[in-house]
């Protein structure tokens, strides 16, 4: 039956213990000792990111063992409601509940109306683990389970809640290790799937608890004490005698474990107390202690450590630990506690029980007045330990720029690349040598190869830490995308003006007819105080051929994750009609955006101005040639000082001049005879007999890339829609090898990009290039795979390559 609206606040642990026992089977025990595992989740709030649906929504809460042996679920035993709910009261039904038949915890429904919204909930429950039939400390994780439930906006009362409990909408697991069930801080946001995208702001807390019970205490039969054998039928078996040290053994191994989590509680409630400048009130927690002092000077540690420099070799080294075990126990101790008589055990036992459950009722205490701190501290540590875990499945290294010689007047021809090409460098206003590129070019064949090496490593590796880990990512480690990412060396170029590349003439600028947008923006940049620190940071994604413009919503949703401020335009003005010339839809891309900026500019300058702008892109297959086009248009010039980062998501830089892909190439073939694509015609450099005279190359020698700050080209080399040269902007084999024209047209279109790219002297800029590989095992051999169109699908219907770039260089997208 359904408990409802009870705050279980502070429950004895000896009654959850005994609901876990079999009522039928109880007899009076000698002392005995009960380890209690404490999960606590703390729900901070449900911020809607982008669910397609309104109506009423709910989270719902279970935890288990991993392993099937220890059959004893989590059941909820404590839920604290620390604040009300600010939603109004037509927006939430009910309040939070308890399910003994699953033993979950649900939070109360509430209604969402829009995207953005925000649900404060603010409410911790706990869940209880019993370790009474575990044969010495758990070699189990614990598996957490998120439901997401929904119901219909038109239901209401007893058929809404039985349209929640139906089937959930969507589900996440997390999994705890068992080095984090010794002790565990952590903020663990939870964003169920592509088509429920949810942040569901919380954070987990885990303590391993003991006590001791009289021998008045019924308790099950089957429950061991000190000095008798663990197992059900161990009462009056002759094999009591051979057990009783294995049993002993235990004992001590939940002892020492029962050290370890209290060092750990104490270094980080040392911890989160100096992070957020909060002082921890420990004067009822000495009071409760007493006098009493462990039996060695090593246990003989009160609680005044809190604010000792530095904490017991336990804890310090408690992170390094071997999984669930001491493997390098101190000798010493073992021999100490060894020795122990039973009650003297039993003494020890549940002296360091009380510490642990003081000191875990003092962090709670804590934790409620000093709830948003803490979530912020904890997010801010998690923030910044993603790069280290999600480095298994990326593969850092350094390149330099390719370059080779090339004239800079752009009427004679490059010297050609057969044989060796000189090293030495002349600079001067007319000529800039650059070196080969043959040792940095890298084919898709050798791409694949060292992905596919790279996840063979995975396969040997054995993850073992004391973070929660994301079962979407860590549930098959195998089928998550490998990525190679390259940072190129930006070495300065020269320039013959000597002014910055991200100056704007402003002289020249007034007298276009966009001059009074020039001023406009300039004033608006400068309004208000100068002590006003605003920033209007706006993020334009642009679908590809035949897109949505929602494409792109699991990269916008990652970017709003890092930086909640950033303004949003999902472009719209080519949908439906990305068959035409790339100048009209350049056109039309361009009045979208200023569109855009100008409202956004407008609405901050009611509000006190701002600083400046950061203006960032992101574009998928050909909208990424849209972007660029975009970007030579006049109504555009005000802003090109203000560009920040351009996101380029399998994009075509170069064209189709060189295509291996036989299979697609028909299909371009088709797309021009049949349905005259004029974009397919400037894409395969069709749209005009002298290849100097075509779209391409002219773009090419447009500067549309040198004023942004940074630059992240993501490739595929399992993508067969796009060259795979092409999307990286580097050379091709087949280019290489060729010695015709059209080789050298290839050659200056990738020089004229790669020379925007260098960093101008004032300042570096940032280039990487990320090569994405796919998992496609579980795809099986089908066209899609085949003709190379499930890679350049993936990049829009998965996010976890964007997660591992976008967390790992935050600094690029906020």
């Amino acid at each position: 039956m359904l408990r409802r609206f009870r705050l279980l606040i502070g429950l004895n642990q000896r009654s959850v213990t005994k609901k876990l026992l079999n009522a039928n089977s109880r007899a009076v025990r000698p002392a005995m000792l009960e380890a209690l595992q404490e999960v606590a989740v703390y729900i901070h709030r449900f911020h809607n990111l982008d669910l397609f649906q309104q109506g009423w929504y709910q989270i719902k809460i279970s935890m288990r063992w991993e392993d099937g042996s220890y059959t004893s679920p989590g059941t909820p035993a404590r839920v604290v409601q620390y604040e009300a709910s600010e939603v109004g009261p037509d927006d939430i039904l009910g309040g939070w509940r308890i399910d003994d038949t699953d033993n979950s915890f649900c939070t109360q429904p509430f209604r969402i109306k829009y995207a953005r919204q925000d649900v404060l909930l603010s409410v911790m429950v706990s869940f209880i683990f019993s370790l009474y039939k575990c044969e010495g400390p758990s070699t189990s994780a614990v598996i957490l389970k998120f439901e997401l439930l929904y119901a219909p906006i038109l239901e209401k009362g007893s058929d809404m809640q039985a349209s929640l409990d139906a089937i959930p909408a969507a589900v996440h697991e997390f999994r705890l290790p068992p080095k984090a069930l010794l002790g565990l801080h952590s903020y663990c946001p939870v964003i169920f799937d592509a088509f429920h995208a949810v942040l569901v702001d919380l954070s987990i807390h885990v303590v391993l608890k003991a006590g001791a019970h009289g021998s008045s205490q019924m308790v099950s039969s089957d429950y061991y004490s000190v000095g008798d054998v663990a197992g059900e039928n161990c009462v009056g078996s002759n094999k009591a005698l051979d057990q009783r040290d294995s049993v002993h053994s235990y004992q001590i191994a939940f002892l020492k474990e029962l050290l370890v989590a209290r060092d750990i509680l104490l270094e980080e409630l040392q911890k989160l107390s100096k992070a957020i400048d909060q002082t921890i009130d420990l004067t009822d927690v000495m009071s409760n202690l007493g006098d009493f002092k462990l039996i060695s000077t090593y246990l003989q540690e009160d609680l005044s450590i809190v604010d000792a420099e530095d904490v017991t070799v336990t804890a310090r080294h408690a992170a390094a630990m071997p999984q669930n075990g001491f493997e390098k126990p101190n000798h010493a101790i073992d021999e100490m506690l060894q020795s122990l008589s039973k009650d003297n055990l039993l003494s020890t036992f549940n002296s360091v029980g009380k510490q642990l459950s003081f000191l875990w009722n003092a962090f709670l205490k804590f934790h409620r007045d000093n709830k948003t701190k803490i979530l912020e501290h904890l997010r801010d540590s998690w923030v910044n330990d993603r790069k280290a875990e999600w480095s298994i499945w990326m593969v850092y290294s350094k390149v330099e720029m390719p370059h080779h010689y090339v004239k800079s007047n752009g009427d004679e021809t490059s010297q050609s690349v057969r044989g060796k090409v000189s090293l030495a460098r002349k600079l001067s206003d007319d000529v800039i040598a650059f070196t080969s590129p043959r040792k940095y070019r890298q084919s898709a064949e050798t791409a694949i190869a060292r992905a596919e090496l790279h996840r063979r490593s995975i396969a040997q590796m054995r993850i073992n830490n004391r973070s929660i880990q994301d079962m979407h990512i860590f549930g098959d480690p195998l089928r998550i995308p490998v990525i190679i990412v390259e940072r190129v060396l930006n070495t300065p170029r020269r320039t013959i003006s000597g002014n910055s590349y991200f100056s704007v003439d402003q002289r020249d600028a007034s007298n276009t007819v966009m001059g009074p947008m020039v001023k406009a923006v300039s004033n608006l940049s400068s309004a208000g105080p100068q002590k006003n620190v605003r920033v209007l940071r706006v993020v334009v994604f642009v679908h590809g051929f035949q897109g949505h413009h929602l494409d792109l919503r699991l990269v916008r949703n990652q970017w709003l994750l890092i930086d909640p401020r950033a303004e949003c335009l999902m472009s719209e003005a080519n949908e439906d009609k990305t068959s035409g010339d790339f100048r009209e839809m350049g056109l039309r891309l361009a009045e979208e955006v200023t569109s855009f900026l100008r409202k956004k500019i407008d609405k901050m300058s009611r509000s006190g101005g701002f600083r400046t702008i950061k203006l960032s892109f992101v574009g998928h297959s050909i909208g990424n040639i849209i972007i660029r086009t975009a970007l030579t248009e006049t109504m555009m010039e005000p802003y090109l000082k203000y560009l920040y980062t351009y996101l380029s998501i399998s994009g075509p830089h170069l064209g189709y001049l060189y295509s291996s892909n036989s299979l697609f190439n028909s299909g371009l073939w088709l797309l021009k005879k049949l349905k005259g694509s004029q974009c397919i015609h400037q894409l395969t450099f069709t749209d005009d007999p002298e290849l100097h005279n075509t779209f391409f190359y002219k773009l090419c020698k447009q500067k549309t890339l040198e004023n942004f700050k940074n630059i992240i080209l993501l490739s595929s080399p399992q993508d067969g829609y796009v060259p795979y040269h092409s999307a990286r902007i580097d050379l091709c084999q087949a280019s290489s090898l060729d010695y015709s024209k059209k080789s050298r047209i290839f050659t200056e279109m990738l020089n004229n990009c790669l020379d925007q790219i260098r960093a101008p002297t004032s300042e570096q800029r940032i280039f990487m290039r990320c090569d994405v590989n796919f998992d496609t095992t579980s795809q099986g051999r089908n066209l899609n795979t085949f003709i190379g169109r499930a890679a350049h699908i993936e990049f829009l219907e998965s996010d976890i390559f964007a997660r591992f770039i976008m967390w790992s260089f935050q600094e690029l997208f906020r």
